[in-house]
């Protein structure tokens, strides 16, 4: 029989009607009692490190997080963590980069309605997830809904319905039908390699037709990095040529600067437009088809391994699980 580590974090899977609003009030362990079909295929210890709704998480919970599964990796066969809905995507990523090629599988889970209420998504997502975990399937995943999806593709789209993941850019691995896990693919294992920092210092822009450049400004000299919400398969605004200046001042500086897209689905190309298509000769950084919840972790990730530009343009590019296009696309 299995080991599972249940790693309770709050959210809405965990929480209690109190003042006439939801917060988190259920442990671990009060979760796995509402699940007692799953002692029939696993041993599972429960831990509850902090308990929170997912808005308040910040970068130091995902490194306790991932401190946590580090600590206990070699005495359990997999994880699972039961995490609130609304920044799991980013939790998800960023563990993706401090846990690299994980042999055992990681899940990241929640729910959208409480698991106290009579109808509820929770009890089928905690159930499908403690199955992912006993499988031999690898890394850090999401389990949401019934789909496998790869923990650096996953985003949150739907506020409200039990289907609220998808991974727009990737398939999912796996699904979750009736208490049968079909598995579609299991992506190629690397070396494991665990982290334990993130630098903070990564800002996120999201560009809009009114979006003045002494914001660019402000958030470049803030930040150590910044990643950049385009319209679009990507490009910079004219603007009197100010938003290029901001941004090739700061590359030359040794600042990265990535340009994503603000579109769900198809990722980037700067190749297409004019407003976009040197700018990856002065060094910026093209997330293509990785999630901005993916650039920007991974980022936080890069920083906090090297300050050397070329090796963070070249580690950017690097797939980790597959979360970018494959090298021949994105040679500049």
């Amino acid at each position: 029989m299995k080991k599972i580590l249940f790693i309770g974090t709050g959210g809405t899977i965990a929480s209690e009607l109190s003042h006439g609003a939801l917060s988190p009030s259920l442990d671990a362990s009060q979760l796995l009692c509402q699940i007692p079909e799953v002692s029939g295929y696993c041993s599972v210890d429960a831990v509850q490190p902090f308990s929170l709704d997912s808005t308040n998480i910040t970068p130091a919970h995902w490194q306790i997080l991932a401190a946590k599964i580090k600590e206990q990796y070699d005495r359990y066969d997999g994880f699972v963590i039961a995490h609130g809905t609304d920044t799991m995507a980013y939790t998800a990523a960023a563990l993706s980069y401090l846990l690299q090629n994980s042999e055992k599988p990681i899940i990241l889970t929640g729910a959208q309605k409480p698991i106290g209420f009579e109808s509820t998504d929770s009890k089928q997502n905690l159930s499908d997830s403690f199955l992912c975990a006993c499988s031999e399937l690898h890394g850090v995943l999401v389990v949401f809904g019934g789909q496998v999806l790869l923990g650096s593709r996953a985003r949150k789209i739907r506020s409200k319905s039990y289907f609220a993941f998808e991974s727009p850019n990737y398939p999912p691995i796996a699904s979750v039908q009736n208490g049968r896990l079909v598995v579609y693919f299991n992506p190629t294992l690397g070396q494991p390699r665990f982290y334990e920092r993130l630098e903070q210092s990564v800002g996120l822009l999201k560009l809009t037709p009114a979006t003045d450049a002494a914001l660019l400004h402000y958030m470049l000299s803030h930040y150590k990095a910044l990643v950049i919400e385009a319209f679009g398969v990507g490009g910079l605004p004219y603007r009197n040529g100010e938003f290029r200046r901001e941004v090739i001042a700061a590359l030359k500086a040794g600042k990265p600067v990535v340009l994503t897209t603000q579109v769900q689905s198809e990722g980037t190309d700067l190749s297409v437009y004019e407003v976009g298509k040197d700018l990856r000769g002065f060094g910026v950084l093209e997330a293509y088809d990785m999630t901005p919840e993916a650039a920007f972790t991974k980022l936080m990730w890069i920083l906090s391994v090297t300050d050397d530009p070329k090796e963070q343009r070249r580690l950017f590019y690097e797939s980790v699980w597959h979360d970018i296009l494959p090298p021949k696309e994105i040679e500049t």
